[in-house]
């Protein structure tokens, strides 16, 4: 049983031939035979050729999965380059409890994308209806929509910090600036109609203004979450 260190590991990343290893708890596991590792690489988002402990504790399904392949040796442990910097609270939360690392980003980021859809879609019924009770029901979207944003912009703040370290990145640049815009055409669509109550009834002039403010919602959401994606499950580049 051999003792690799972390150099050694990375050399097992499943890539041109070599085989894929990946590290839990101190055991290196060879997953060169799985299906789910094509070239190293598991469901385009974990890279063999590194420790996946953290990973793991926060995966839908447990260590049992690794049990079915060979180990082939143990993880040495990392000399320490000098004392370390103590834990920040989010690091000491984080570590209590790890399913905050991936999970709560994705719970809270589906409601403000479906509170958008609906506001929009309610709000072209009431413009070619005239039914006050869509329009009603648009800005109800409207308020939820402003009141769930903050959370999903939090916790995808925290996810970046704590997965990403917080290092410069074009798609978080880009998801901050697009969410800062979303809460905005929020705040601004509902105190619109909070203002004029029959606004999205008026088919024409300041109604069709509205119409289109709310309608910019869906643009919004679409590319947020498709950049969201982007960082969940990467496009191979062919």
């Amino acid at each position: 049983m051999k003792e690799l260190d972390q150099q050694a590991l990375a050399q097992g990343d499943g890539k041109e031939g070599r085989p894929a290893l990946v590290a839990y708890q101190g055991r290196v596991v060879d997953v060169t035979g799985s299906k789910r590792w094509p070239g190293g690489l598991h469901l385009r988002r974990h890279q063999a050729g590194a420790d996946l402990t953290a990973d793991l504790a926060a995966a839908p399904h447990g260590p049992e999965m690794l049990e079915r392949f060979p180990q082939v040796g143990t993880l040495a442990e990392p000399k320490p380059a000098g004392p370390a910097a103590p834990p920040s609270g989010l690091e000491r939360l984080v570590k209590r409890f790890p399913m905050l690392r991936r999970h709560p980003h994705p719970m809270t980021v589906h409601f403000p994308i479906v509170f958008a859809m609906a506001a929009a879609g309610f709000s072209l019924l009431a413009a070619l209806t005239g039914r006050e009770t869509f329009g009603t029901t648009a800005f109800h979207c409207l308020g939820a929509g402003f009141l769930t944003t903050p959370g999903a912009v939090l916790t995808g703040y925290a996810a970046w910090k704590i997965n990403y370290l917080g290092r410069p990145m074009a798609v978080i640049s880009r998801k901050m600036v697009l969410s800062v815009l979303l809460l905005a055409v929020f705040a601004a669509a509902f105190a619109w109609r909070l203002a004029v109550p029959e606004i999205s009834e008026r088919p024409l002039g300041a109604g069709a203004g509205h119409l289109l403010l709310v309608l910019t919602l869906v643009p919004l959401v679409s590319v947020l979450g498709w950049l969201g994606a982007s960082l969940t499950f990467p496009v191979e580049k062919r």
